[in-house]
């Protein structure tokens, strides 16, 4: 297409309404976008992105769209290195709020058990006191028979 001019053969400046990032799909008017390839002597065989309807009537210097394909594929690459960033960003935020949330379950399992343990030796504590008192309780009333048998037998 020779109607193709030469004069943006380095960053193409938007020709429609509204900026497309990437690849346009659609024009402002509402046709579909084709691909097509520079015949200019500016920009020989270099793709392009352009309005059915514009590149059907041979359109120039209009409003509808153009896009150089190389461009397109560009901003769609910085675009998506965008995109990787901010998900990379939520996984790490992610990653730290489920780290936050196993320390915060581990703290809650770990006065579990330290409540548990604590109620079973005072458990085995009472139980070792009142074995301790029944022990001594026989100990005085063996104390107490002994000295009263060394008393009838002496």
């Amino acid at each position: 297409m020779s109607n193709v001019s030469g004069a943006s053969s380095g960053t193409s400046a938007v020709r429609g309404r509204g900026q497309h990032v990437g690849v346009p799909k659609r024009c402002w008017c509402g046709e579909v976008i084709v691909a097509k390839i520079s015949k200019s002597d500016a920009n020989p065989y270099r793709r392009y992105y352009r309005c059915a309807f514009a590149a059907e009537h041979k359109l120039n210097n209009d409003n509808h769209t153009f896009k150089w394909v190389d461009e397109a594929f560009l901003n769609e690459i910085e675009a998506l290195a965008f995109r990787i960033g901010r998900l990379e960003e939520e996984v790490k935020e992610l990653r730290t709020v489920s780290m936050d949330a196993e320390n915060k379950m581990f703290e809650k399992l770990e006065i579990k058990l330290e409540k548990e343990i604590v109620e079973k030796v005072e458990e085995v504590l009472v139980e070792a006191k009142s074995d301790m008192k029944k022990m001594m309780l026989l100990v005085g009333l063996g104390f107490v028979i002994i000295v009263v048998c060394s008393k009838l037998v002496g």
